[in-house]
């Protein structure tokens, strides 16, 4: 797993990619609803919240969440969080 840290002109990303098992396509767009697991998720830890309450904080600070990936090639998760120019500190993200 890798975890990336870019600053663009609005909004900061972070972005977080691992080797899992991908997610196909379909499955992408039900991954940030609630209590989603995915068919092969079973026997993993979990209830399916994580991404959802992910989502929500993230609109609720003016940002967004996207997922890229592929089956058998990982998968990279991004929050986009606005930037303020001047007003936050590295540590207040």
């Amino acid at each position: 797993m890798t975890v990336e840290v870019k600053n663009y002109e609005l909004f900061s990303a972070v972005r977080v990619t691992d080797s899992g098992p991908g997610i196909s396509e379909e499955e992408q767009a039900k991954i940030f609803g609630r209590f989603y697991r995915a068919s092969g998720a079973w026997q993993a830890e979990g209830v399916g919240i994580g991404l959802c309450l992910t989502r929500q904080i993230a609109e609720k600070q003016g940002g967004y969440v996207k997922v890229e990936s592929m089956p058998q090639r990982g998968s990279t998760f991004s929050l986009f969080l606005p930037r303020e120019a001047g007003s936050r500190t590295p540590h207040q993200i």
